[in-house]
């Protein structure tokens, strides 16, 4: 048994790191809530038809990525790997295209069997928002500021850059993918395999590889924007327009695209260099034809995703716990904890000295960055009193035990209002 370790790309999160996680997605949770988006919990596993028809077949997620498997039914189920297709079939299972527009924000973990990345495990964490109903360009620009002042909130604002480019409606892309095959088939005998597969099948596809060789032949492809419909550039200015106005700062990212089908128009990410190469701590787009893919009413939308593991590696340093009060005992050990729950009933945090003598007790309160010490000896117990002590300037005091709370609380305000 002492060798057992985490299942590779796995990860413990220790108190301290998992401060740095909740911090993150407390502070995602209220600023999605000041947008108005309402929080969504979906299962960590699905149907795997969920994933398969929405990702596509020939995505890396669907024919590497995913981890799926047979239940004792014989359904095939498989965990979820990302959030926005869990979101989509649950407004077509919960009857939901009467309650449009919709805001939606969840966190929570997600699975792929990938190589395990600097802030990307097999088991990672993400936070999301997602905006249905709504074809106005301004959802697009809302739901980008609200990544923005998510970043600005976690002290990120000048560690990212906002790339955004326009994936075009219908036409465009059906424009661009003619002239993406016929650029790429006079490469075709250089690509990758993978590339070659996804040139029949879906040619945006290859815009996405990771090997070397299709990166290079992919620089010189014709950008999306010379075969966007009049329509589709002035959507974009739109959106464009619009931050502008919000004084959102972005880049045009040319090669920035998503090569599913029911992505359109806006594409987006927030990247950074302080993570070397994996460089993407958020990214989003538009999204209009998914759920009518997904069998349920054409409903537009746009959303985003964060991974709370990066998000966390670059705010740094975990939030300061508030510092408790140590209840040490020197007397009946079970009065301690009486004591110790009356001021946790009071809204204080305390913790007990279990075992040693006063001084192994005192260190420990110590150690533990506790603000002030209640020793209750037996003498004092007698006349129904407590020794308080302050840690941090080592002056003690006797006090009723009938007013602890109240000299607590007070020695603790004036700490605070300090």
């Amino acid at each position: 048994m002492s060798n057992l370790q985490p299942v590779r790309g796995t990860h413990d999160l220790l108190p301290e790191e998992s401060r740095c996680h909740r911090q993150v997605e407390a502070i995602a949770a209220a600023t999605a809530a000041r947008y108005g988006f309402g929080e969504i919990i979906t299962p960590i596993f699905e149907f795997t038809e969920v994933f398969s028809r929405t990702l596509g077949d020939t995505s890396d997620v669907v024919t590497k990525e995913m981890y799926t498997f047979t239940d004792r039914s014989g359904d095939s189920l498989t965990l979820r790997p990302e959030g926005t297709a869990g979101v989509a079939r649950a407004f077509i299972s919960n009857g939901l295209a009467q309650s449009l527009p919709l805001k939606l924000f969840y966190r929570g973990p997600m699975f792929r069997h990938e190589r395990p990345q600097k802030g990307r495990l097999r088991q990672f964490h993400q936070v999301g928002i997602e905006l249905l109903g709504v074809e106005s360009p301004l959802a697009d620009v809302e739901v980008i500021a609200l990544a923005a002042r998510l970043l600005n909130e976690l002290g990120l604002g000048d560690k990212v850059t906002l790339e955004l480019n326009s994936l075009g409606d219908a036409d465009s892309r059906a424009a661009y993918r003619a002239a993406l095959t016929d650029y790429l088939l006079q490469y075709r005998a250089d690509l990758s395999e993978d590339s070659r597969n996804r040139l029949e099948r879906n040619p945006l596809r290859v815009l996405d590889s990771k090997d070397e060789g299709d990166r290079q032949i992919v620089a010189n492809a014709p950008p999306i924007a010379a075969s966007l419909s009049p329509a589709a550039a002035g959507f974009f200015a739109d959106v464009t327009g619009g931050l502008d106005e919000l004084g959102i700062p972005f880049v045009v990212n040319p090669r920035l695209v998503r090569g599913l089908d029911y992505y359109s128009h806006t594409a987006f990410e927030f990247t950074t260099t302080a993570l070397g190469a994996q460089g993407t701590v958020l990214a989003g787009g538009r999204y209009d034809e998914l759920i009518a893919q997904m069998g349920g009413p054409r409903t537009p939308g746009i959303g985003w995703a964060a991974g709370v593991e990066r998000l966390a590696m670059l705010t740094g340093t975990a939030p300061t716990l508030v510092r408790p009060v140590a209840v040490v005992p020197m007397g009946d050990p079970l009065v301690a904890l009486a004591v110790a729950e009356r001021l946790r009933r009071a809204g204080l945090t305390a913790e007990m000295a279990f075992s040693g003598n006063l001084k192994k007790r005192m260190a420990r309160a110590v150690k533990s960055n506790a603000r002030c010490a209640v020793i209750l000896g037996e003498e004092e117990a007698t006349r129904g009193a407590v020794t308080l002590r302050d840690l941090d300037d080592g002056s003690q005091r006797e006090v009723a035990l009938a007013d602890l709370e109240q000299q607590v609380s007070a020695l603790l305000a004036g700490e605070r209002a300090g």
